[in-house]
């Protein structure tokens, strides 16, 4: 049986840089609901920030296209989050995860990928050339009540 969520939000929003933050501080403010500890949600900031940076940087490269954010709260405590573009896409996903890899010149570090799966509890990603990537996290918070115990 599926479960619903307790609350969900959508945003789109161009992949200029300056959106990075917006979107970091939309997502936090979104999981402030569940009165997340600083920690948790200074996870939650950095991967979607990471995750935002690869929609900017790699699926879309040197033109500007949509960025889609999905959050869904489900009891207990459970922030599910995708990011999706309608980029360039990845030939080879399992590549892509790996640290150090990069398509993104030598500025690049090719952590992002490392980043978002160290902050956060799950991690998958999905991706078709010429049509974009798919990045679902989804953390579990305690938060600062006790919420998600």
């Amino acid at each position: 049986m599926k479960t619903e969520p307790i609350n969900e939000m959508k945003l789109v929003f161009p992949s200029s840089s300056s959106n990075e933050g917006f979107a970091r501080a939309a997502v936090a403010a979104f999981a402030a609901q569940l009165d997340p500890t600083v920690d948790e949600i200074s996870d939650i900031r950095t991967a979607v920030s990471e995750a935002v940076t690869n929609c900017i940087v790699h699926a879309y490269r040197d033109t500007i296209g949509k960025i889609e954010i999905l959050m869904r709260l489900y009891e207990g405590g459970k922030l599910v989050i995708q990011v999706k573009d309608k980029g360039c896409g990845m030939e080879d996903v399992e590549k892509a995860m790996e640290p150090l890899f990069t398509t993104g010149g030598e500025e690049r570090a090719g952590l992002g990928f490392a980043v978002m799966e160290s902050f956060m509890n799950r991690l998958h990603v999905t991706s078709r050339p010429g049509k974009g990537t798919c990045v679902t996290m989804e953390k579990r918070l305690v938060g600062r009540s006790g919420y998600g115990r």
